[in-house]
Formats: C-alpha cells, structure tokens, sequence
C-alpha cells in the first residue's frame, strides 16, 4: 500500500503540472456550460420537459470524462513507453495492473474536479438545483467515467507508438465530444444524429445521466446499465492482457 501511493502522490503531481489538463479539464467545460446558460439557459430543450441548462450541465460534466479518457490516460502511458520510462518499471515491483489503476486514479481525480467544477458554476451563476437524486446522479457518473476510463486504458495497452496513439485518440475523442451531446446540446441534433449519439458510449452515459438528474428510475435504463457494465469489463480485462511494459 505505500508503495502504491508514493506512486500515485507522484503521478497526481504530474497530472496538476500539466497545462493542458488546467484548459482542457478545469475551464473549458466552465466555459461552455456559462456561454450554453447565457445564451438558452432557460429555454425547453426540445420536447425533453428539460431546459438547456439542465440538459447542457448534465452533459459538460462529462466532458472531463471524455478529456480524462482520450487525452490523459493514453497520452501518459504512450509518453512513458515512447521515453523508456516504462522499462525501468519493469525491472522495478511494479505491476502493469498497478500502474494502470494509479493512472485511473489520477484522471479520476481530474474528471471529478472538472464535474465540481461545472456544478459550482451552474448552482452560483445560474441558480441551478437537481430535481432528482443527487447520489444516483453520481453513482450514473461515476459508471460513465469507468466505461470511458476502460476505452482509453484499452487504448494506451494496444498502442505502441505515438503516432498510432494520436490516430486512435482523435478518432475517439473528437467526435464523443462533439457529437454525443457532451459540448453542443443534444436536443439541436438532427434526427439521424440524435440516433448516432444514442449509440456512443458517452452519449449512453449522458442519457443515463441525464435520467438520474430528473428522477427517472434506473430501473427502465438498464440496457443502458448493461451496456456500460459490459464496455467496462471487457476493456479492462483486455488492457490488463495485453499491456506491456516495451
């Protein structure tokens, strides 16, 4: 266990470092959920009985998720194994296991922050307040964060080099955050497009989200649930297989 936070204290060191993590984490969601609320705030999205401000601060509080996933978690580890630094791990006790689940965590942290962040923003600036339950809100987050999380571990266990990492990392992350409702509300989407987000696994999560945060019971999501659960185990259990260490 001490060997496994003195890793972790210094890779969250790292993570507060970086400049991109500050942008792209902690004030770009701030940003768009302000320009949303201001703009439409309080304006019905669609025919979802939700305005956009609650539509939009459910779904920008996924985007430190969808950050966290695609430009964390696989640049890092991608970095470390293009700069050798992965092979002094291996001739230290360090396991893969250990170091990818350190790696979770410090994005976790990171996400979490960017979701304090936005609800910070959204309850002083806007006066916005949950009608449904705020601890099945969280639980729903915290499923989407792992679901996501696994892609990128998935990623960063698959791809050797970083030119494979940057191709692999763009095609998943520009288009979960911009077409899966993440950043441009889902409600403004075309037909074809709402059915296209229905299907990405950030846009699965923000409508599962999007249910918890209006009192909706899980209990008619759970395909949803399911489909979330299954990416989880599945990619994890892939990343710890063929992840090495060269």
């Amino acid at each position: 266990m001490r060997n496994f936070l003195r890793l972790y204290k210094v890779e969250q060191k790292l993570f507060f470092r970086s400049p991109d993590v500050f942008i792209f984490l902690l004030c770009m969601p701030v940003v768009v959920l302000i320009m949303i609320g201001l703009i439409a705030g309080s304006k019905l999205a669609g025919d979802s009985g939700m305005t956009y401000l609650e539509s939009s601060f459910v779904a920008v509080t996924s985007v430190g998720i969808c950050c966290s996933a695609f430009m964390s978690i696989p640049i890092t580890m991608v970095d470390y194994r293009d700069k050798k630094i992965l092979k002094h791990f291996y001739c230290s006790p360090c396991s893969p296991t250990r170091l990818l689940f350190v790696d979770m965590i410090c994005s976790g942290v990171m996400a979490a922050l960017s979701a304090v962040c936005v609800t910070f923003a959204a309850c002083v600036l806007f006066g916005y307040r949950m009608s449904g339950s705020v601890a099945v809100y969280i639980l729903t987050w915290f499923l989407t964060m792992i679901a996501m999380f696994s892609i990128g571990l998935l990623v960063a266990a698959v791809c050797k080099t970083t030119k494979s990492m940057n191709v692999a990392t763009s095609f998943l992350y520009f288009p979960m955050l911009l077409f899966s409702g993440a950043t441009i509300p889902y409600e403004l989407f075309p037909k074809g497009m709402q059915l296209v987000a229905g299907y990405m696994p950030l846009g699965i999560g923000i409508r599962l989200m999007k249910a918890a945060s209006v009192g909706t019971s899980l209990g008619t999501m759970g395909t949803e649930i399911a489909i979330l659960g299954l990416i989880a185990v599945v990619c994890i259990a892939i990343s710890i297989k063929t992840f090495r260490w060269e």
